[in-house]
């Protein structure tokens, strides 16, 4: 009786707790949505520059001279010049600059226009190869073999799909004749009779055994990754750790410093130089293979500020360690400009350019020397930024 009396307590105020909880539940969403936000504040197509005052977005075709500086005033915006554009709403200070199209299988479908980039398309019996994410190349169609047949055509944009015949199935590229009703191909088989034949399933004790080895096998693996994750995370935090006790700077730089370098850097200068000098003897650093179409020697200021421009802020490191850049040295670079990032990344980038100085017998600390802007280049492809590759090509008009 007790314990039924205890029960019939309980019942009593489980109600009364479940319908508290469920109050809470449809109250807070409503109070949270009654809280106004940032972007709310200000009417569609615009955004908040700060100080509660909204500036509406440039035009597509148009970049952003000056932002508005009081609350019903509106932004300076103009035309993006020849060769440039832009191809949404936008507050940039810079316009993109116009797709070339380049090689003999290429042609342009249409023409840059200031709000929108050049379309380009490769000619009929070629079709576009993705060499990275902003970099193609154009490669002929492939036929069919003896043994195809012809699945969908080939287009500018994909290549000749082609399928085997019947009673053949594929083994990697090529076509084989299904003649064993194997289990690659038992739907293919010629005789009806095999049709019908059933293949013998794996036991469940080598099964099991199998989902064990399996098991032990990812198990390892995933140890494996996080003893180097951990060995990785603790040598870079010992090292910076070192790197910072002789520092007598401030060391509460803004982690948004290098997005606001990259948002207000401005446009790249199109009158920057290039300088060639009588050619030298060829040092035992010098690769004996250079295209003549590489420039001897180029100033090094010149080659800093264009990568900087070109290579976005979160692959900078990654390139000036495949480059040959000590983490010591970048992070020596980091501590000396712990509040622009711009600037540590340019003294990462003066770090190699002056070995490729040293290297190439140019002028110390000024001109960069041809075999070492050809090993730029191909870093840069190897990391997937080509774009960034054809840009210095064209400014330095290497074909």
């Amino acid at each position: 009786m007790e314990g039924a009396g205890q029960r019939g307590r309980w019942n009593t105020k489980a109600p009364v707790g479940t319908i508290l909880m469920l109050l809470m539940c449809m109250f807070i969403p409503t109070l949270t949505s009654l809280l106004p936000s940032e972007e709310e504040k200000c009417p569609h197509g615009d955004y908040p520059a700060g100080k509660g005052i909204c500036c509406n977005r440039c035009s597509p075709g148009f970049k952003l001279v000056e932002k508005c500086n009081a609350t019903g005033q509106r932004s300076n915006c103009t035309a993006c010049p020849d060769e440039q554009y832009t191809d949404q709403m936008n507050f940039f200070p810079n316009c993109h600059r116009c797709k070339r199209c380049k090689g003999k299988h290429e042609v342009t479908v249409s023409k840059c226009e200031r709000y929108r980039n050049t379309i380009c398309q490769c000619k009929t019996g070629y079709y576009k190869d993705n060499i990275d994410s902003q970099t193609s190349q154009c490669l002929p169609c492939k036929p069919c073999g003896q043994d195809e047949i012809l699945k969908q055509t080939c287009t500018p944009e994909k290549d000749t799909v082609c399928e085997c015949k019947e009673n053949y199935y594929r083994v990697r590229r090529n076509c084989k004749l299904c003649n064993n009703c194997s289990v690659e191909c038992k739907h293919h088989c010629l005789s009806p009779g095999i049709l019908n034949t059933k293949v013998p399933e794996p036991e469940s004790g080598n099964g099991y055994l199998i989902n064990i080895i399996a098991g032990v096998v990812v198990v390892a693996m995933i140890s494996i990754v996080l003893v180097v994750v951990i060995t990785h995370v603790a040598t870079k935090w010992s090292t910076k750790k070192k790197l910072l006790k002789p520092s007598t700077q401030p060391s509460d730089a803004s982690p948004d410093s290098c997005e606001q370098v990259l948002i207000q850097s401005e446009e790249p200068s199109d009158n920057m130089t290039v300088t060639a000098v009588p050619q030298s003897p060829v040092s035992e650093h010098e690769p004996s293979n250079l295209p003549d179409c590489v420039p001897l020697e180029v100033k090094i200021s010149d080659v800093i500020y264009t990568v900087l421009d070109l290579v976005p802020v979160s692959q900078m490191k990654q390139l000036v360690r495949s480059l040959g850049v000590t983490d010591t040295e970048i992070g020596q670079a980091e501590m000396d400009h712990l509040r622009a990032c711009r600037e540590a990344h340019y003294q990462m980038l003066r770090v190699w350019a002056e070995r490729g100085s040293r290297a190439g017998g140019g002028e110390r600390g000024r001109m960069l020397h041809g075999p070492f802007l050809q090993e730029l280049l191909d870093k840069l492809r190897d990391m997937h930024l080509g774009r960034a590759a054809e840009e210095l090509e064209t400014k330095y008009g290497i074909q």
